[in-house]
């Protein structure tokens, strides 16, 4: 047998007790110190009280290196790793909880609506004042509903937060050269307008594809489409259909009829360009446009399914 002293040397030990077993310690350590323990060099037949000649103290190194290399090497990612997998789990449940809350609970303000304040702030307006003020569904002209689903995507009750034909077609489009339009449903609209950022970037466009995904698994149709109005920006400063009626129009968004409603969904594309009192060539064609689109689509029922009584 031998054992391993050293790294370099090996002591070999002839004697075996009566009975053919080896002494205690008669086998070779991979490092000095670590306590492993390796597979003996050398073993008597059972029975005899002599074993096979002793190993040469070469084949006792190859032996201890071969305990060596198999011992687990320091991966220096591996704590990186770790960290990744906390924070992915930790964003998951922070988020996923933050969607469920709002559901039941009014959000009191928007991305949009902090990135707006914070610019004035920045940019010291004078005279700046944000306009929001929060109203539910019922309290809205059936007309609005309609004019948004109309103007903005008219197969909202029935998808699952993407409009796979309409991005076809604006992905065509824009390979042609044609158009600049956007394929973004009131889903996605809504997702964007309450925790992102509008300038278009592949992050954001993955993001706001994630928050969609949660957005249609954790509330109604009716949910979405009543937080998308309350906090829509329809103008520089006005967010929400509350505030764009009583800014533009003087009345309460519940007596909007069908023209104003749709010169209010006139202006979603570029809030910040047009303005739906007075209105300029633009909104009153694309006004018009809506209005034959709300016709079409058979008026309020087109909503019935998901809007209240």
């Amino acid at each position: 047998t031998c054992i391993r002293l050293s790294k370099r040397r090996c002591r070999v030990d002839h004697r075996l007790p009566v009975g053919g077993r080896r002494r205690r310690g008669a086998q070779c350590d991979a490092r000095k110190g670590t306590g492993a323990v390796n597979p003996p060099c050398h073993a008597a037949e059972p029975g005899t009280t002599a074993g096979r000649l002793p190993p040469s103290p070469f084949s006792c190194g190859i032996m201890a290196a071969m305990a060596v290399r198999s011992r687990p090497r320091y991966r220096w990612w591996r704590p990186w790793l770790r960290w990744l997998r906390l924070a992915v789990v930790l964003w998951l449940v922070v988020t996923i909880a933050l969607v469920g809350v709002l559901r039941f609970v009014d959000p009191p303000l928007s991305s949009f609506m902090a990135q707006r304040v914070l610019g004035a702030w920045w940019q010291d307006e004078p005279g700046f004042q944000l306009r929001h003020q929060w109203q539910p569904l019922q309290r809205m002209a059936p007309a609005m509903w309609l004019a948004v689903v109309a103007s903005e995507d008219q197969t909202f009750p029935d998808h699952h937060g993407f409009d796979f034909e309409a991005l076809r077609k604006v992905a065509a489009e824009h390979l042609a050269g044609e158009g600049s339009r956007g394929g973004s449903t009131i889903s996605q609209q809504t997702a964007k307008n309450l925790f992102l950022w509008p300038e278009r970037s592949w992050l954001r466009k993955g993001l706001e594809a994630y928050f969609t995904v949660l957005i249609e698994s954790l509330w109604p149709k009716r949910r979405i489409l009543e937080v998308y109005l309350n906090i829509a920006q329809f103008g520089r400063d006005e967010f929400g259909v509350e505030a764009a009626a009583q800014a533009f129009f003087g009345i309460p968004a519940s007596a909007l009829t069908a023209e104003q409603a749709a010169r209010l969904a006139a202006v979603l594309p570029a809030p910040n360009r047009y303005r739906a009192q007075p209105p300029g060539d633009h909104v009153r064609e694309r006004s018009a446009w809506i209005q034959a689109q709300m016709r079409a689509l058979g008026g309020p029922a087109h909503l019935e399914r998901i809007a209240p009584d």
